[in-house]
């Protein structure tokens, strides 16, 4: 098969990468790619939304299938486009992706269906809002509506916090249309987790568990990012907790939009986080987690073509999803300044020195006559797999310390915390 991959970053070169081992695939391309995408497969210069280009490339090159990677095309409807043209898609409708696109959305699904959440509130009037704040104290949490590239999430532990974030979101307009509606939440103490599922409006098949490293620096500090480092699997969410969240949450969520006409499939992420209570919905998205793909890939065994396949066809039922024993640890190396501003163009050095079940996947990068340059703010995405999160971890910062760019920055604690769990 031919299949074409939409997208640029890491979660993207992960997909192709792990799509190149099965023997049903014959080529592989990339809109647009990076530099690291370049090697693997054939990048195509048409950007993520322009539809019709990417639909007539697809009819002209005899492509069989395409796998969308980024939400913004999603929510944009792009199944939609190609569905009405009979091109093989893989991902939800824009209706269904609507999950990650408005969490005011996703909050009265979860109402609807008893999945449990945060208690929450939703505004478009500012003084609303502030109002609602006030009344309910700090600590307390502000989210934009929409999609902002996963910086759209204020955890206040103050009020003037709050009331801080609500005037950048509301009056400053900082995420623009996104923070058109804010969702303001009360604040859940736990510990984070997230579990993808392939998922064909009626089948749910989930995978390892993984855990992103949000915030820029060491010990969760510094501002959020859109992830800087996650492993998988989790060793203390036991496989009880794991069937209890598909059992309560996964599934209720797939029967629930298939009930509403509005069935899902594609990949159901769901952000969690493990309370006293037991586990709650932080957010849904639609599609492969950047960078929880780069560690979940490596631990599949079952061919991913296979379930792909099976997921556009409604056939997921008939595949048996297996993981292989082991772990997987990525350490996300970025740009100075990420996640604020930040220069491009800096030559990397050092990406062949990869050892052994380690593999360097390229995020924001591209192709110079000179090398590979950086050009985004998550660079790079070192992932190694071992026998446990020791060796694996060991193994991606051995490589992460033979690659350099001007001012690179990168966390040293990924994984840390979750070793004391794994004998």
């Amino acid at each position: 098969m031919k299949i074409l991959v939409i997208g640029g970053g890491g979660r993207e070169h992960a997909i192709i990468w792990k799509l190149l081992q099965s023997k049903g695939v014959t080529k592989v391309y990339c809109a647009p790619g990076n530099g690291g995408t370049a090697q693997i497969a054939q990048n195509v210069p048409i950007g993520v939304h322009d539809f019709a280009a990417l639909a007539q490339f697809v009819k002209d090159e005899g492509i069989d299938l395409t796998v969308v990677g980024p939400e913004d095309p999603l929510l944009g409807g792009i199944v939609d486009f190609f569905q009405e043209r009979n091109l093989p898609i893989f991902g939800p409708s824009g209706r269904a992706a609507m999950i990650e696109g408005s969490k005011s959305f996703a909050k009265k699904l979860m109402m609807r269906y008893s999945i449990p959440t945060s208690a929450y509130e939703s505004f478009i009037d500012y003084e609303s809002a502030v109002a609602y704040v006030r009344e309910k104290g700090a600590p307390i949490v502000v989210k934009a509506d929409g999609l902002a590239a996963g910086k759209g999430v204020v955890v206040a532990e103050t009020l003037e916090e709050a009331e801080e974030a609500l005037r950048q979101i509301m009056e400053e307009n900082v995420f623009g249309e996104a923070g058109a509606r804010v969702v303001v939440e009360e604040c859940m103490r736990g510990e984070e987790l997230s579990l993808l599922a392939f998922v064909d409006g009626a089948t749910v098949k989930p995978m390892v568990t993984s855990q992103d490293h949000k915030r820029i620096f060491n010990d969760d500090k510094g501002p959020n990012t859109g992830g800087m480092g996650t492993y998988a699997p989790v060793p203390h969410m036991s496989d009880e907790l794991v069937e209890q969240i598909v059992e309560t949450i996964v599934k209720p969520m797939a029967e629930g939009m298939a009930k509403d006409g509005i069935p899902f499939k594609g990949i159901l992420y769901t952000g969690l986080m493990i309370t006293e209570q037991g586990p709650k919905v932080v957010e849904f998205n639609a599609r492969f987690g950047d960078p929880e793909t780069q560690v979940i890939l490596p631990l599949l065994e079952t061919d991913l073509l296979d379930i792909v396949v099976a997921t556009v066809k409604g056939e997921l039922d008939a595949v048996d999803v297996k993981w292989k024993d082991g772990s997987a640890v990525c350490v996300i190396m970025a740009a100075p300044g990420y996640p604020g501003d930040y220069p491009k163009g800096e030559l990397i050095s050092g990406l062949e020195s990869a050892g052994e079940n380690v593999t360097v996947f390229h995020a924001g990068t591209k192709s110079t006559e000179d090398g590979i340059v950086t050009s985004g703010g998550r660079v790079l995405g070192v992932t190694a797999t071992g026998e446990n999160l020791a060796k694996a971890r060991e193994a991606a910062y051995e490589t992460v310390q033979k690659i350099s760019f001007e001012g690179a920055q990168y966390r040293t604690d990924i994984a840390a915390k979750a070793m004391r769990h794994q004998k």
